[in-house]
This record gives structure tokens, sequence and C-alpha cells, in this order.
């Protein structure tokens, strides 16, 4: 008698299969706008440093004047109890936050907000920064980490500087045991992942054998039983297109 597939395993959400709790510190995010607008800029100070369970880059506790507490990522170059600014008054210093129309161009920038007021969104993970191309009426162009540019409101905020643990992606694993909880640590509890070609015939659809091959069409029907529901389900079309033009 055969047993439960993998994905039959995985569907049922058993603890075996649930992505982990990361037990956040609490958001990542600037002041609200509302506590910066009533002065030109207001101080905050780096009280320590955090470490969060699933994200790559450090967290910096800052303690405002008004003394407020805030998680920020914390940029390359900063220290426990440097004094920071926050405002449109800010000086151009790593670490201070600005909105995006007092920021020269050319400025490389980070924890950038895509509306004013969201806290920051874009550059984010370690090791990534924007840069500033032009200040125009229609907005301020942003050359993101993937090449591309896009355009946030003048209002926005971002933080001077680079995200740090730049060099974090280029460490090796050396052990797979070290992958494992690294991946289980981002909530892939699924890992590693085994094709379903490479396993017996009694624990997936595609195994077995002398070859490792489907054997059968791949593509199921949408009212399949569970035990056959691998593969492309309910399928609209297969292979590639021909006859089109590709860029």
């Amino acid at each position: 008698m055969g047993k439960r597939i993998l994905v039959q395993r995985r569907g049922r959400g058993t603890s075996v299969f649930r992505s982990l709790s990361h037990r956040r510190k609490g958001k990542a995010r600037y002041l609200p706008i509302a506590d910066e607008e009533k002065e030109d800029k207001i101080g905050f100070t780096i009280i320590d440093f955090i470490h969060e369970m699933g994200r790559g880059s450090p967290l910096m506790l800052v303690q405002y004047d008004n003394g407020d507490e805030a998680l920020l990522p914390a940029p390359e170059g900063v220290h426990v109890g440097q004094k920071c600014e926050q405002g449109i008054n800010a000086n151009l210093e790593v670490g201070n936050i600005l909105p995006i129309h007092k920021i020269p161009e050319g400025i490389w920038i980070c924890n950038i907000e895509m509306r004013p007021g969201d806290g920051g969104s874009l550059c984010r993970s370690s090791g990534t920064h924007g840069q500033i191309k032009t200040h125009s009426l229609d907005g301020t162009r942003i050359l993101l980490p993937s090449k591309y540019d896009r355009a946030v409101h003048p209002n926005s905020r971002a933080m001077i500087g680079i995200i740090s643990a730049g060099g974090r992606p280029d460490r090796p694993f050396l052990k797979a045991g070290v992958k494992r909880a690294f991946m289980r640590a981002k909530g892939h509890k699924a890992f590693p992942v085994v094709r379903g070609v490479a396993m017996n015939i009694v624990t997936h659809p595609h195994g077995g054998g002398s070859h490792q091959r489907p054997g059968r069409p791949t593509t199921v029907s949408r009212n399949a039983p569970p035990g056959r529901k691998i593969g492309l389900i309910a399928a609209r079309r297969t292979g590639l297109r021909r006859g089109r033009i590709r860029r």
C-alpha cells in the first residue's frame, strides 16, 4: 500500500510544514509625518542594533527627542550613540532622513517611500541602495538595484546611505544543514525540494521506472483525486508558443 505524496502532506497544514513564526520585533518604519511636521527637523539617537529572525539586514533601535522609539533598517557606517536627524532641514549625512526633493541628484539612498507616509518600501534588503537620477514636476526618478528607474512622490522620505550587511550573500553555506536552517528561518520548510521523477513509484506519480521521466502526461484534470493531482493542473496549454516574435 502506498502513502500520501509530499504535496498532500504539505497541504494538510500540520506543524511539519507550517511556516515558522518569525517573532517580529516590530515594524521597521519611519516616524509618522504628523509628528515630523511639528518641527523642521527632529533628532533621534541610535540606542542598539537588533537581529530579527528571517531578516538579512540588522535593525537599529532609535529614540527620538520627543521620547518615541522606532525600528529602522541600519545603513552602513552608523554606530550606537550616534545622533541623526529626520525632517525637511536635516543635513546630508549617513543615517539622516529627508524628503526626496531635498536630496541632490546622485546621492545614494535607502528605505525609500513609494508614497509619503508609508514608512519605507524600496531598497530595504541588505546591501541595496537607490540613486536619485532627476528631479522634475512629474516626480523624482530613482535608479533601483534592478537597474530600472521609477518615479516616486517628491515628498516621499528616504535615508541617506546603503543598507548594511552587503556582503552577506557572498558567504558560502558550505554545508547543506546550514542552508536548510537558513531556509527554515525564511519560512521555506519544504526544503530541499526533491523532484518527483527521482522518487519511488509509491511516493509520487512521476516516480519509478528505469529512467527519470514521468512516464505519462504531466497535465491532470481539475477534478483529479488528491493522489494524482500533481504537475500541470488544469493547464490551458503546454509547450512553446510558435510563431510569436520574441523580444
